[in-house]
């Protein structure tokens, strides 16, 4: 398996992540990504370390919110980034979730009108024009300009934009105005074959084909030689999501009645301790082998192919298991 990036959760620690990351430059791997999940950990401050250690790997983003750091702050922050890895960052961007989003006191409203007015006065600073101005029902900047630091030449930084989408509008708008697609992990290899045909659609609208879109999605691999073992972990893990993510459990059609069971049992988010293994049975094994690659080394690469095989450009790895050298080794270009 050649099309592969490796990505970071809010595990291992930092400094292991660094080691990692040297690792998978060595041994082929073409991207690193670094997402940002709950309140664990900011992708920013990782992704700022692995520049100044790495050469030649892309780094990205998979995702930062774009309600937390308005569209000048994240112009800024990614031109900075260039700076110390020339045309090696990529930008994922996401709407966001709730109730992480209430909790903090910001109220999501339309993240369609959000997200394109975001990403238009985005594209506008990293293109370095001059005194940019937006009055829009979401976003609004008044005559400003990216500076970029003390000396360094007017060069517009060479950042890819991504949207992380998991809804079908928010596919066709990631086709229609985005460099790539960032398609979320823990979506079956069926819903990643429509949702390529939504971003298809909205390439079309701005006259371009699928083609012009490059299409990641991240892979959640459980590995084990028990593949029990394996099993449990994967099956925690769409259990979590299923209480505490219900865009997911939209996505996945799962019926009401059940996760409405599923979110009792789990005590909501955060959840009440051992919530989330009561809850795991309550969840079927064929739902978690449809979400997440999980098993033997040889079953989680065979499974993770089925992903690969809807027309992806390359996969992002997201180790659930703690073997990330092992995986790493494995899934080697």
């Amino acid at each position: 398996m050649s099309k592969v990036g490796f990505g970071f959760l809010d595990r291992p620690g930092v400094r292991e992540q660094l080691r990692l990351a040297a690792k998978a430059e060595a041994l082929g791997y073409d991207s690193l990504w670094v997402t940002e999940t709950r309140l664990a950990r900011d992708a920013v401050s990782v992704l700022g370390a692995m520049a100044a250690t790495t050469e030649r790997v892309r780094l990205g983003s998979c995702i930062v919110n774009s309600w937390t750091r308005g569209p000048a702050l994240m112009a800024m922050t990614f031109a900075t980034l260039d700076n110390l890895a020339p045309g090696r960052m990529n930008l994922g961007l996401g709407a966001y979730w709730d109730p992480l989003a209430w909790k903090q006191g910001i109220e999501r409203r339309k993240p369609l009108t959000q997200m394109r007015e975001y990403i238009g006065v985005l594209r506008r600073l990293l293109a370095l024009e001059d005194g940019v101005t937006h009055e829009g029902e979401l976003v609004a900047v008044r005559d400003l300009t990216l500076d970029l630091g003390h000396g360094d030449p007017r060069t517009p930084p060479a950042v890819k934009i991504f949207i992380g989408p998991t809804g079908p509008r928010m596919m066709e708008l990631s086709g229609e105005i985005a460099d790539g697609v960032l398609i979320n992990g823990i979506l079956s290899p069926a819903y990643t074959s429509r949702s390529l045909k939504r971003v298809a659609e909205g390439a079309a609208r701005a006259g371009r084909t699928l083609a012009d879109v490059e299409k990641l999605q991240l892979v959640n691999i459980s590995m084990d030689a028990d593949r029990e073992k394996a099993l449990y972990d994967a099956k925690r893990l769409v259990t979590q999501y299923l209480g505490q993510q219900p865009h997911f459990a939209k996505a996945w059609e799962y019926p009401e009645d059940r996760l409405a069971e599923i979110m009792q049992v789990m005590g909501g988010w955060p959840p009440r301790p051992g919530g989330i293994e009561d809850a795991m049975t309550l969840v079927d094994d064929a739902l978690v082998g449809e979400l997440i690659a999980y098993g033997t080394p040889d079953e989680c690469v065979a499974s993770a192919q089925r992903w690969l095989d809807t027309g992806l450009d390359r996969l992002i790895l997201i180790p659930l298991s703690r073997n990330y050298d092992e995986i790493l080794e494995v899934f080697a270009p």
